[in-house]
């Protein structure tokens, strides 16, 4: 069911009262309890679908939102990537990447580093076993050490 706006708000409660009919004209046959409680019931659920239907969204979502200005992307305009404050100058799906230190643009725009790895000057390493990067990027073992679980000479 659409929500009414005001004015058609208006058009349906003199609709109803138009409707009404003065008991007095009324032909009735049968059982009149039972006629009643059933238009009681009717004329019920007709008023709580219409004012359940108002109150079920609030006017704040009703609004129309402001158009955002459109995203610069890199995809358009490559030079974005190499301005301040960019976060890399290399653009993958239309997004500024660092492929030093990307873990899904290693290297290269697509190539991602496994779960164990990360990106570390353009290269997937194993942080926990590698003497250049052991524990991080360019963190390195003294000559002779070896590293363990991303210590030197973890003994």
């Amino acid at each position: 069911m659409t929500i009414p706006n005001k004015d058609q708000a208006l058009q349906l409660d003199i609709v109803h009262e138009d409707e009404q009919v003065q008991p007095s004209s009324v032909a009735v046959f049968g059982d009149d309890e039972d006629d009643d409680q059933e238009e009681a019931k009717a004329d019920e659920d007709d008023s709580s679908e219409y004012s359940s239907s108002l109150h079920d969204h609030s006017r704040f979502l009703a609004q129309k939102k402001p158009k955002r200005p459109r995203r610069l992307t890199c995809n358009k305009f490559p030079r974005i990537c190499g301005a301040k404050g960019s976060p890399g100058s290399h653009c993958c799906k239309k997004r500024c990447v660092n492929v030093l230190i990307d873990r899904n643009n290693c290297g290269k725009c697509g190539k991602k580093c496994k779960y164990n790895q990360i990106c570390c000057g353009g290269k997937c390493v194993n942080p926990s076993f590698n003497r250049k990067h052991c524990g991080g990027c360019n963190n390195r073992c003294e000559s002779g050490g070896f590293c363990a679980f991303g210590l030197c000479n973890y003994a």
